[in-house]
């Protein structure tokens, strides 16, 4: 990196525009290599981004244009500040939003019993209408995942395009896949040692289960919903009472078949006495026990609730602390089980259950729970509509399940206190950006209730990477789990046999089968630091890439997935590496549509950038996107762009009328003995500092108001007043003063203004220097004359807008003469205008000149004189 560039005659368009400059640019920065990343560098000269990657299903929108682009501005900084920029780009291409594209893209859907079909051809290639899912083509595994992958690379080449024309300086020789081999051997990898270290576990319990995508869904990605529903009054009949009953009020009368406890606060004076006792479910006469527990709420309802195995998350916590049996009837399909249970079979439900409910979806068996309750007298008055929360998966459309599978999971403090503690203080060493964004952090991971879910019952995802050994009987023996070595992998154990077996011994005794699960997306986006720092063939080579590059330096990222993608990367790192896989965390906020809602592909209210860039100008819209703070929401405001594509114009132009002169001679610092120039030059340098000072606390956009702001000034005061003198109009020393300050400022600025307008300010650069701006050193104070009177510029400014004014007022032209004129004001502002009042009297064309001491600037008692027109 250069100090001073390279200069050379200004070479200078005749109507500089903004048209082309992306496509100009873009190309030479990627034939120049000019985002490359040193892979020499030594650590302490390495500023490391753990870039996220997009979800490659479908287009992006202008949120992320918000937050990408506040990263590229700090990258941008950093490398001008002298680091070898770390700055990768990955694609998100697993996981349930791409399946869900390539069903509806191509008209299919994935089945694990059918044979791979060589040469298929799906039913459509971009259907612009919905597929309905019976009418969607099954397909083979391995031809879902083909197409998968076919669609996923068509829209990166997308996503890389528009990357590219907003200017974002990634170094795209450091790419990656979210499912390519490297990600997938390094998932796998991490997976088998937090696996060989007891961090890993399967096991079999009730879980969150999406019946739409026949998938268990983690914690981490629910929310929570209204949902319709009614109140039953339901009486359970008492053992110790003939003919006593004790009503419930339930939401889900269909799960009174799954009952195994009614439960009540052991606080509460109406149940107290009947804690121990029995009580009968109505319909199917099966006994079960009142308990008493803390969780239960006296004010809701009926004050005594059933528990059932599982209605939500609450029969669950009931289940496992009071030892409850399982009496599950929901199966993963959302429809309840076929075969009558062991506790119905012989009752009085037992032809209820056969005939009614026995394969209904919920929906329907609640139909026909109620109607039996209602003819048996259990169903006191009618049910009462209410809205009721649900737990949806945040990609789904109908409530959760909860069903018992098994499943694997990553021990992530849930149920471990110190691991939880642990994890709390991990996050106490990262820095957050805002700060109070680690309340978030410890908010989520203080109130986790159980350990990260991370298999997935789907098909275009990182394969859990485990066989299991079948007995002499052939059945599975999940205590006999059989890993790859991790020099084989990846691996597809639906494909590949393990060590030791042959392809003929899949499924038959004494044989193996292959785990059918792939992970959760986030179990390989959790590892994106170790995936672009290559940590697997560098782990043991201390000057490999890995060691350089972590832990890294920033992750940027929006504020709703910390408890997703930010924790999991911190427990990942916490196991396999024994610290924090990044020094600081920005967070950046939502981009909200005109009803102050989250813009997101999934509430279709997003708006597409590629138009808006076209429109307005990339430099434009990284503008308007670096006008919000991190942390905080901002709205899309297309004429905050319009904003920024008038001062990337300004830019331009302003840039055109300072290398007019052509070049400076000698030490330009030296030249500057103008009053105003010193004062500018000293405004200058304050604005270096400050906007420093920005960017070194995170407040990206605190430095780009200070620099636009002093622009602004630069070009509506200081070129007006200085260009007269600046043709010659008072001598060549006064000349080359103006001169020399026009250029110190001028290469100042577009350093300044680069981290925000990379295009406009690299096309200016290149007028007159060599290289690229982005390539050089960021200003500094000590490059700048500092010692002017840093109040005459702004003095003298307020002074010609009084001029201006009273031109306007007096509806001439801003070229009329002041014949005559008293500029009245206090004494040290007088002062600072008498110091520049050359400067004063061309730009405001006044011929006499007077002074009054007043308690504000203003001008009085001005002559004017309209100014000739010119013949036409």
């Amino acid at each position: 990196m250069n100090d001073a560039p390279a200069a050379h005659a200004p070479q200078i368009p005749d109507r500089p525009s903004l048209d082309g400059l992306e496509d100009k640019w873009a190309q030479v920065w990627a034939e120049q290599a000019t985002y490359r990343f040193d892979r020499d560098a030594p650590r302490e000269r390495v500023f490391s981004i753990d870039t996220p990657p997009p979800t490659a299903s479908g287009s992006l929108h202008v949120g992320h244009v918000f937050s990408y682009t506040h990263t590229d501005c700090m990258a941008r900084y950093k490398r001008m500040r002298g680091f070898e920029v770390f700055y990768p780009i990955g694609w998100d291409d697993n996981g349930l939003p791409t399946e869900k594209r390539v069903q509806n893209y191509y008209g299919v859907r994935g089945d694990a019993t059918l044979p791979y079909q060589p040469d298929l051809e799906p039913p459509f290639r971009g259907t612009t209408k919905a597929v309905r899912a019976a009418d969607e083509k099954p397909i083979s595994r391995q031809n879902f995942i083909e197409l998968c992958d076919e669609l996923t690379v068509k829209d990166e080449e997308a996503f890389e395009s528009l990357f590219r024309r907003l200017g974002f300086s990634l170094d795209w020789s450091i790419s990656y896949r979210t499912i390519d081999d490297r990600s997938r051997a390094t998932a796998q990898q991490a997976f088998l040692r937090n696996l060989a270290r007891g961090e890993a576990y399967q096991a079999e319990a009730p879980g969150l289960w999406d019946v739409t995508f026949q998938t268990a869904v983690a914690q981490a990605e629910l929310e929570a919903r209204d949902y319709p529903g009614a109140y039953h009054r339901v009486a359970f009949h008492r053992t110790d009472q003939p003919g006593g009953v004790i009503p419930i009020e339930t939401t889900r009368p269909e799960l009174i078949p799954a009952v195994v406890a009614l439960i009540a606060h052991p606080d509460d004076e109406r149940y107290r006495p009947l804690f121990g006792t029995t009580v009968t479910s109505p319909l199917f006469g099966v006994e079960v026990p009142v308990l008493a527990h803390p969780a239960a709420e006296m004010d809701k309802g009926a004050g005594i609730a059933m528990c059932c195995t599982f209605g939500d998350l609450t029969d669950v916590m009931w289940w496992r602390e009071l030892r409850l049996p399982t009496r599950s009837i929901l199966g993963r399909t959302g429809r309840v089980a076929q075969e009558t249970p062991e506790w119905i079979a012989g009752g009085p439900g037992e032809r209820l259950y056969a005939v009614e409910l026995a394969g209904r979806t919920a929906h329907s068996a609640r139909e026909a729970v109620v109607a039996a309750l209602r003819a048996s007298g259990d169903l006191q008055g009618e049910p009462t509509p209410t809205q009721r929360k649900a737990n949806f998966y945040e990609r789904g459309e109908k409530p959760l399940e909860i069903v018992t599978s098994r499943q694997w999971y990553i021990r992530n403090g849930g149920r471990d206190a110190e691991l939880n503690a642990a994890l709390i203080g991990r996050g106490r060493e990262i820095e957050f950006h805002p700060t109070f964004m680690r309340a978030r952090y410890e908010n989520w991971v203080s109130g986790l209730n159980g350990d990260w879910l991370i298999s997935r019952q789907r098909f275009f995802g990182v394969p859990i990477p485990v066989w299991y050994a079948l007995d002499e009987h052939g059945e599975v023996d999940y205590d006999r789990v059989l890993v790859p070595a991790e020099g084989s992998l990846p691996v597809d154990p639906a494909a590949q046999a393990p060590e030791g077996y042959d392809e003929s011994q899949r499924g038959r005794p004494g044989g193996f089968v292959g785990d059918p699960d792939v992970m959760d997306t986030w179990a390989t986006s959790s590892l994106t630091p170790q995936i672009a720092g290559d940590w697997r063939a560098t782990e043991h080579d201390p000057d490999g890439l890995f060691h350089r590059v972590f832990p890294m330096d920033m992750r940027p990222q929006a504020h709703d997935i910390i408890r997703t993608w930010l924790f999991s990367t911190v427990v990942r790192s916490h196991h396999e590496h024994g610290c924090v896989p990044w020094s600081d965390a920005a967070i950046s906020g939502w981009i909200l549509d005109p009803e102050r809602k989250k813009m997101s592909k999934s509430k279709g209210n997003v708006v597409t950038p590629e138009d808006v860039v076209r429109e307005n100008s990339a430099d434009a819209v990284r503008y308007w996107a670096a006008s919000g703070r991190l942390g905080t929401d901002a709205a899309y405001d297309p004429g905050r762009m319009k904003v920024g594509r008038r001062l990337a114009i300004k830019v331009l132009n302003a840039s055109k009328f300072a290398l007019s002169f052509g070049e400076v001679d000698g030490d330009g610092a030296a030249a500057v003995t103008h009053p105003l120039d010193q004062s500018m030059l000293a405004a200058l340098a304050d604005v270096v500092d400050k906007a420093t000072a920005g960017f070194e606390s995170w407040d990206y956009t605190r430095s780009l108001e200070v620099t636009e702001t002093f622009f602004w000034t630069f070009c509506d005061d200081y070129l007006e007043l200085v260009k007269d003198r600046a043709y010659g109009g008072r001598g060549d020393a006064a000349a080359a003063s103006a001169r020399a300050a026009l250029r110190l400022a001028l290469d100042a600025l577009l350093r300044l203004l680069a981290p925000f307008l990379p295009y406009a300010t690299e096309e200016v650069w290149s007028w007159f220097a060599v290289g690229s701006v982005h390539r050089r050193q960021w200003p500094s104070r000590s490059e700048l004359p500092t010692g002017g009177d840093a109040r005459v510029l702004g003095a003298v400014g307020e002074a010609l807008a009084g001029v201006r004014k009273v031109k306007s007022e007096a509806k001439v032209g801003m070229r009329a003469e002041v014949r005559s004129m008293t500029l009245a004001g206090p004494e040290p502002l007088l002062a600072a205008v008498r110091a520049a009042e050359d400067d004063l009297r061309a730009s405001g064309r006044i011929t006499d000149l007077a002074y009054a001491v007043g308690e504000i600037l203003e001008v009085r008692d001005a002559e004017l004189v309209p100014a000739e027109k010119k013949p036409a």
